[in-house]
């Protein structure tokens, strides 16, 4: 599925990472207040995400596209075609490194970082919290965040998430988790937990609560159920304002709409709409070829204003 990529040097590719997970940064480091005097969006900009103290690109590369039972377009690609793109990505700066245990994308991220050092990237993952036909979630977290590292062969997680909530009751529902989290997170085995949402009850929630540290939200421009959002464009702006207000990191998802939004004009209206209301620290894009990493790297560094 990748075709054309030039041939990767290792030097090129460790000299133009930008350093990641809270260490010093050789290049341009923005913070989310810093952008709006700065006005850079570029994809690989360093970002604070939030008040977790972690750095990562602006841009985060997905490895979840159309996602389920522990694989996703990304995996079935094979490993050939992963490792290529995902080296591409990291060689263009993009440092933040998006998955799941729904994705089944660990194992091939783990092989992709594993001679790199830890410094150089941010990983993020995804508890499932639901028995499924693929998994039976054992309730909390420890289980999982036994054997994540071990699948990415990591000894420390910088972000994990509880994976699609649902429902404005997620955190007594799934108070376990978060306990086990917490209690990860001081063992400095997690550095900073929150959740994914894909329910405007469950946002607002999210928002406002003291444990949530990073939120996946979605929003692009055009808003509602038609592009993958979860309530109206103001209404979920809105919210994702007070979340920032709160010192929340917010990564934005389904930006494209969840593939509705693939023409450039539609693009840069998007990125332009998310970044202009500084409605997020980072996104996370799904980018499936070469082309489409150039591609997203382009619109974002034509944001202006």
């Amino acid at each position: 599925m990748v075709e054309g990529i030039r041939d990767f040097s290792r030097r090129q590719f460790v000299g133009s990472l930008a350093v990641g997970a809270g260490a010093l940064v050789a290049g341009q480091t923005v913070s989310a207040s810093a952008a709006s005097s700065s006005r850079s969006f570029k994809g690989s900009d360093i970002v604070e995400l939030g008040k977790t103290g972690i750095k990562a690109s602006r841009l985060a590369q997905g490895t979840g596209y159309n996602g389920y039972n522990r694989s996703s377009a990304h995996t079935r690609a094979g490993k050939a075609a992963f490792d290529k793109l995902m080296r591409y990505s990291l060689d263009q700066g993009v440092n933040f490194i998006d998955m799941a245990d729904l994705y089944g994308s660990h194992p091939f991220v783990r092989d992709v970082v594993k001679s790199l050092p830890r410094e150089k990237y941010v990983l993020l993952t995804k508890i499932w919290p639901r028995k499924a036909d693929w998994v039976t979630p054992s309730g909390g977290a420890k289980e999982e965040i036994d054997r994540f590292p071990k699948e990415l062969d990591a000894e420390m997680i910088d972000v994990c998430l509880i994976h699609c909530m649902t429902n404005d009751k997620w955190p007594t529902e799934f108070a376990r988790i978060r306990e086990e989290l917490s209690s990860l997170k001081e063992k400095d085995v997690v550095r900073a937990v929150g959740v994914s949402c894909h329910d405007f009850g469950a946002l607002k929630v999210a928002a406002e609560h003291p444990w949530v540290e990073v939120i996946f939200a979605r929003i692009n421009h055009k808003g509602g159920k038609e592009f993958a959002c979860d309530a109206s464009v103001e209404e979920v702006s809105e919210t994702l304002r007070v979340a920032r207000r709160n010192g929340k990191c917010v990564v934005g998802m389904k930006i494209f709409g969840a593939g509705k939004l693939v023409k450039p004009e539609e693009k840069q209206a998007s990125l332009d709409y998310v970044f202009k209301n500084d409605l997020v620290d980072a996104v996370t894009i799904g980018m499936l070829k070469v082309e489409e990493v150039d591609d997203t790297l382009k619109h974002m560094a034509a944001v202006t204003g």
